[in-house]
């Protein structure tokens, strides 16, 4: 699994996600179903693991399975990544992160994130919050800190008053939505990017019969012998992003794995961007108060 540092650790590049396809909503019970995924996700080679609070209620399951890892499989605590985010309480980062800790049965997480900006109404407020995030930091409650969803217009506040940046941005990413802007905001502060859709271009886009990828991607996956899933994901890694997947079989998790075997040449990785920025998709976060589907940042 390759590694990516985040605020001077490393953690696996490749992280297990349990966000909305995962989704049960609210403070509900364990999911026997959940927790054997992620015990399977681990034992398939996925040490990165990714959640957030009551609005997928998936860290109860989380919790279980880190439990039911050291005590079958002998796998500690400190060999795993946890991150959570602050989803329900975005401006008492600080109460939510107690909550989620009770939740996951853990003393401290990896990474911690806010969610998304948009229930902050001024510069102020982000501000305020992160400043709770930081805080959560030096407690040693998070190893690392960062965002989620966010754009320059969100970010450009943090950095201006911040004692530690964002360690990570996560947000949708991918050939037809490639950030360029927010990337370069990013690269100055040394925030690092976590991509989640990074099969958009397929999973969404080729059913919607817009196909400016495919016949390029099947070209480069049957040259290296892996998916067109597998291209995607590597031109993400080369750029040295992190990821987010999910699955349900154990095969695709071994499949999206493979990404991490080979590496594209550098005129590979700029002509799936040439193309991309030939067409723009946004599939996540769409709607009023949130992104317009037109929105590139």
């Amino acid at each position: 699994m390759p590694v990516i540092s985040i605020d001077g650790h490393q953690a696996p590049q490749i992280a297990f996600g349990l966000g909305s396809s995962w989704s049960k909503g609210g403070d509900g019970g364990v999911s026997r179903k959940v927790v054997d995924t992620i015990k399977m996700a681990v034992g398939a080679g996925f040490t990165h693991l990714d959640c957030s609070d009551g609005g997928y209620g998936t860290e109860k399951d989380l919790g279980v399975a880190i439990k039911e890892l050291e005590h079958e499989m002998h796998v500690s605590r400190s060999s795993i990544h946890i991150t959570t985010k602050c989803m329900t309480l975005p401006h008492d980062p600080s109460t939510a992160l107690k909550a989620s800790l009770q939740r996951l049965q853990l003393d401290y997480v990896d990474l911690y994130l806010i969610h998304a900006p948009f229930e902050y109404k001024t510069a102020e407020q982000i501000q305020a919050a992160w400043a709770q995030m930081e805080a959560l930091r030096e407690k040693g409650l998070a190893r690392s800190i960062g965002v989620s969803n966010f754009r320059p217009v969100d970010l450009v506040p943090i950095y201006n008053t911040c004692k530690v940046p964002p360690a990570v941005n996560q947000m949708e990413c991918h050939p037809y939505l490639q950030r360029r802007e927010l990337n370069q905001l990013m690269r100055e502060h040394g925030t690092k990017t976590f991509s989640y859709g990074p099969l958009v271009p397929l999973l969404k886009v080729e059913d919607s019969g817009s196909k400016p990828l495919s016949r390029y991607l099947q070209t480069l996956a049957a040259k290296y012998g892996v998916s067109a899933d597998n291209i995607l994901m590597r031109w993400q890694l080369d750029r040295g992003y992190g990821v987010v997947i999910t699955a349900t079989e154990e095969s695709r998790l071994h499949e999206y794995l493979q990404s991490s075997t080979f590496m594209l040449a550098p005129e590979e990785r700029e002509e799936i961007e040439r193309i991309g920025l030939d067409f723009h998709f946004r599939s996540y976060l769409v709607g009023a108060g949130k992104f317009s589907r037109e929105d590139r940042l």
